[in-house]
């Protein structure tokens, strides 16, 4: 470690400021870095990971703090330090080179570049030696052979800039029920019965799967996405990948049962994971689904959220050098704090002299029997029992405030917000909860207010009162699909109206003149040696189907024909690979719902508003927008006045008669 700090002393990120005593001489990625490569003819490294994660950590412990590998990256390369949580555009690039030179790609990410930025070799994490043997390798090869080099960036930028490519439907689509079965007849393959989720490991949450297959289950009265849903729901729920104690989900588990998390925490997995449990509540009516989104917005407001109303990005899976040190219990431990019920809940949390989590002899918490089956078996009442556990966890999180934390990730990004401010408002709803909405409308009038740009667009980030990025395309789909959500929570048409703005920003600064896609970068952005779309789902929804649906529904509220032909014509595009590989589709197949089934247009109008919303809300339906309110400028809203409550049901451009009753208006609604 350098008693001397580099250039990343003066970072925002608290990723590049982790690496800012490095021996390392490392840059941000600017024109400074830029052009010393340039003008010195000196490959670049970039050097790609997040805070939160573990084996980024490990490689800068075991090389980057390393003055002997210091010396060999100082002196044959122009060294930069990214954050891909700040910079998605550039992890998009890089990332893409790796899986093209190796077949997979993650973090660490390390790519070895020209000068002109073009990648020649790079790979993930590698230990101090390898590393050492790969710097000098390629150093040597730009020395004596630099016609090599040249041809391996050809091939690769050319790869880069092909791919994911789509091409432009010529004839409109008409979608049916058979394109719906045949996009979820290879899925359904893959389901763990036994355990929920797919069959493999590690286990990842990917709330868009299973949010498409409770809309799918319901919408073509599948049992097998209705089993496999909520099951997958409730085991994630009971194993050590949700955190017992003080609520929340970490990433991902290493193991095919949900046992043992990757315990680094991240904002867009719980904000998503928030609004599917809600969800699932409203289909199932599942009080487990109901505490666990309650327990984890708990956790977001005491340890993620800022002063000013955004949220954090992630918690480290770290603490002391350990990864979950701060989450683990052992038997000893775990009776002291809880005193005479310990007894009692040591199966239930799973909890044993030896440990569940071999590799460190220690405990996680879990649970493997509902209350119902645990009560039976210990010969309590339900009641009872759940009473034992609600104070034991409050007394396991007192005991776990004492111990040392795992870092924070103070940055705030908007896309990710977003998606929390979506899963607040989804939950506002779900449960009644005006604190919920209440956290939502906070950060997002503080975005709207202190997150824009000059020219009326977006920052990505905030920190510190500073804010330096300009918006990415998953900072403005996400974000108008919160503006559209917190709508549907208080009808303020507000939230439309900038909606509408930000939607208009996208498509006079995205646009694609060669395809239907959205670019990631706005044309405003620095230029890279490549400009991408964003097109496959993965633990987050693609940023160009979250701009879909935003301007089907928009088109809807607006009864504006140009953002429905720009919705149509880019599902159009991307039809032909849903079927292919559902489950990295599957925010583009909620969008193919919508188009089998339509969207069911709910308006209510009259004195009672508030009342028939919240009625509806007890009722699962997976393809409507709600509109309400009077002396409104909607389309469907204009000149629906007076003081007699009615409820207005519209779908594909037809309307039926006004009803006063929800009941009557879901017999409309079919369901």
């Amino acid at each position: 470690m350098n008693s001397e700090p580099n250039r990343l002393i003066k970072a925002s990120s608290p990723y590049l400021l982790q690496h800012a005593y490095n021996p390392v001489n490392w840059f941000e990625w600017g024109q400074e870095a830029l052009q010393k490569a340039k003008d010195e003819n000196k490959l670049i490294l970039v050097s790609i990971g997040y805070s939160a994660c573990h084996w980024c950590h490990v490689m800068e412990r075991e090389s980057f703090e390393r003055a002997e590998v210091a010396e060999v990256m100082n002196k044959h390369f122009v060294c930069i330090k990214v954050d891909r949580e700040e910079r998605p555009d550039i992890d998009q690039i890089y990332m893409m080179a790796i899986q093209l030179m190796t077949g997979s790609g993650g973090w660490p990410l390390n790519c070895i570049c020209l000068p002109d930025q073009r990648p020649i070799y790079g790979g993930t994490y590698f230990k101090k030696e390898d590393w050492i043997n790969v710097l000098l390798s390629v150093s040597n090869l730009w020395t004596t052979e630099p016609e090599k080099a040249f041809q391996y960036a050809d091939r690769l930028t050319d790869g880069i800039n092909n791919s994911e490519k789509v091409l432009i439907a010529l004839e409109p689509q008409n979608y049916s029920k058979a394109d719906l079965t045949a996009v979820i007849s290879p899925w359904k393959r893959s389901f763990d019965l036994s355990e929920g989720g797919y069959n493999r490991a590690p286990k990842f949450p990917l709330p868009n799967n299973w949010q498409f297959m409770l809309r799918f289950s319901r919408l073509m009265e599948d049992d097998a996405t209705h089993v496999s849903a909520l099951l997958t729901l409730e085991k994630i729920a009971m194993g050590g990948i949700y955190d017992h104690v003080g609520g929340g989900f970490a990433r991902y588990s290493v193991d095919g049962s949900w046992h043992v998390p990757h315990f680094e925490k991240m904002l867009y997995d719980n904000g998503q994971l928030i609004g599917l449990y809600a969800e699932a509540y409203q289909y199932s009516r599942s009080p487990k689904f109901k505490e666990v989104a309650a327990e984890t917005i708990a956790w977001l407001e005491r340890e993620m959220l800022s002063k000013e109303g955004l949220f954090y990005s992630a918690l480290d899976a770290d603490s002391e050098g350990v990864e979950g040190k701060f989450y683990v219990w052992d038997k000893a431990d775990f009776k002291a704090v809880i005193g005479d019920d310990a007894e009692v809940l040591l199966d239930y949390f799973h909890v044993s002299e030896e440990g569940n989590w071999e590799e460190e002899q220690t405990n996680i918490l879990l649970t493997k029997f509902s209350e119902e089956e645990y009560a039976d078996v210990k010969g309590l009442k339900v009641l009872e029992l759940q009473d034992k556990i609600r104070k034991a966890k409050a007394l396991l999180l007192n005991a776990r405030s004492k111990r040392i934390r795992p870092g924070l990730d103070d940055k705030c990004l908007t896309s990710w917000n977003a998606i929390a401010i979506k899963g607040l408002a989804d939950c506002a709803q779900a449960f009644n909860n005006d604190h919920y909405y209440e956290l939502a409308k906070k950060a997002a009038h503080f975005i709207l207010a202190e997150l824009q740009t000059e020219d009326g667009g977006l920052y990505r980030n905030y920190k510190g009162n500073k804010s330096s990025i300009n918006g990415f395309l998953d900072d403005y789909a996400f974000f108008i699909d919160a503006l559209i959500a917190l709508y549907e929570t208080d009808f303020d048409e507000n939230w439309l109206t900038e909606a509408r703005r930000l939607t208009t920003f996208v498509l006079d600064n995205f646009i694609d003149q060669e395809s239907p896609m959205l670019f990631f970068t706005s044309v405003k952005s620095e230029a890279l040696i490549a400009r991408k779309h964003e097109i496959m789902d993965n633990v987050m929804p693609a940023s160009n189907s979250v701009m879909a649906q935003n301007l089907h529904k928009l088109g809807l509220l607006f009864d504006e024909q140009l953002f429905m032909d720009k919705a149509a014509a880019m599902l159009a595009a991307v039809f032909p690979q849903i079927k292919t590989y559902g489950s990295a589709y599957s925010n583009w197949g909620i969008q193919l719902l919508n188009e089998v089934f339509g969207i069911n247009e709910i308006a209510i109008i009259g004195a009672n508003i508030s009342e028939i919303k919240t009625t509806f809300n007890h009722h699962y339906i997976p393809n409507k927008v709600f509109l309400a309110g009077t002396n409104s400028t909607l389309p469907l809203l204009k000149d629906k006045q007076g003081e007699e409550t009615k409820i207005y049901i519209c779908k594909n451009k037809v309307c039926q008669l006004p009803v006063v009753g929800v009941e009557e208006a879901m017999a409309f609604i079919g369901q």
